[in-house]
């Protein structure tokens, strides 16, 4: 029987200048059917992965379950920043700054640092103007103004709400864990970056929580189901809303066949409606810019069928290599190839 060795990562996009090869990303790659079943990989699977704001769909799911956003009339832009990692544009900051007054939040409230905004043109107007840096300004604002909204609203604590004790939290955790198929007691916990709790898991169990955003109907529970697709929702009718223009969670939201949401390091989620597939994967240096690339490769080796998707992501990361001349100077190459099990 011929044995089968399995590397922990595989290089996934090299970089190349003048033909010399210069840097090389190493990642995983999952992909799971609707069984929960791993269909293709690149890696092991089984890698611990933290995952940062790819978790955000999930941690909405107590909100929308609340019903949070009818409760203090939110649009759904408005309630899309609960799911959404943003960038500091002015759509939205005018969603942040409206949801503060909906619910009667203070901003010194939250325990977001102050920060910029993360795009570089809102970035350049606040210096430019002499903005100082806001605790809205972060970019887990949102999350975080839906977390106090939900403790408000349920008589929890306010002034703890990002404690992993606290109920809302803990619900968030119980939540996961069952669209992960994963035990609960087994969820790694750590801190992200903006002080809320951060899971880490197998990434095979990402790429089956991902699975049930896209395909609600796996889950049992009609009540989590039914928030899943609130969620999911606010996602779809909003996508410039969870990231921005220009950035590749909006960019494959626009896709309605797609749910999409990335996180810090490296980490993303993706999955297919109607193929019922669902993808996770890990750019072990953390690096964010070869997402587009990974990703179109992949939707490329599965012979995904919505060219105009691949397309904007090719858009967003061309292959090619320019330096500050704009001349072109090399080439970044997909390089991994998905194993079909």
């Amino acid at each position: 029987m011929e044995r089968v060795i399995l590397m922990r990562d595989v290089p996934l996009v090299e970089e190349y200048r003048g033909g010399i090869l210069e840097n090389v990303h190493n990642g995983i790659v999952c992909g799971v059917n609707e069984k929960g079943e791993v269909l293709y990989r690149a890696g092991d699977v089984n890698h611990i992965t933290l995952l940062r704001s790819a978790a955000k769909p999930f941690q909405a799911i107590p909100i929308a379950k609340r019903k949070i956003d009818e409760k203090f009339g939110l649009n759904n832009s408005e309630a899309a920043l609960f799911a959404a990692s943003h960038r500091g544009e002015v759509y939205h900051m005018e969603g942040l700054e409206s949801i503060l007054r909906k619910t009667g939040i203070q901003e010194d409230e939250l325990l977001t640092c102050p920060t910029y905004p993360l795009n570089e043109e809102p970035k350049f107007a606040c210096l430019s103007q002499g903005i100082e840096k806001r605790r809205l300004f972060h970019n887990c604002a949102g999350k975080h103004l839906g977390y106090w909204a939900l403790s408000k609203d349920q008589g929890y604590s306010t002034h703890d709400y990002y404690k992993a004790e606290h109920p809302a939290q803990q619900e968030a955790l119980e939540v996961f864990a069952n669209l992960a198929d994963y035990p609960k007691e087994q969820v790694q916990l750590s801190v992200d970056g903006c002080g809320f709790p951060v899971f880490a898991l197998p990434l095979k169990n990402l790429a089956i929580a991902y699975l049930k955003l896209a395909c609600p109907d796996l889950i049992e529970d009609h009540t989590t189901r039914e928030a899943v697709e609130r969620v999911t929702g606010w996602m779809t009718s909003s996508p410039e809303i969870i990231a921005s223009h220009n950035f590749i969670c909006t960019a494959l939201l626009m896709d309605e066949n797609i749910i999409a949401k990335g996180g810090a390091m490296g980490v993303y989620g993706f999955a297919l409606k109607k193929e019922r597939l669902s993808f996770s994967l890990k750019v072990l240096n953390g690096s964010e810019l070869v997402w587009p690339l990974i990703i179109a490769s992949i939707l490329e080796q599965i012979q995904y069928d919505n060219q105009e998707t691949i397309d904007r992501l090719h858009a967003l990361a061309p292959k090619a290599i320019k330096n500050d001349n704009q001349l072109v100077v090399g080439e970044k190459r997909p390089v991994f190839v998905l194993n079909k099990c």
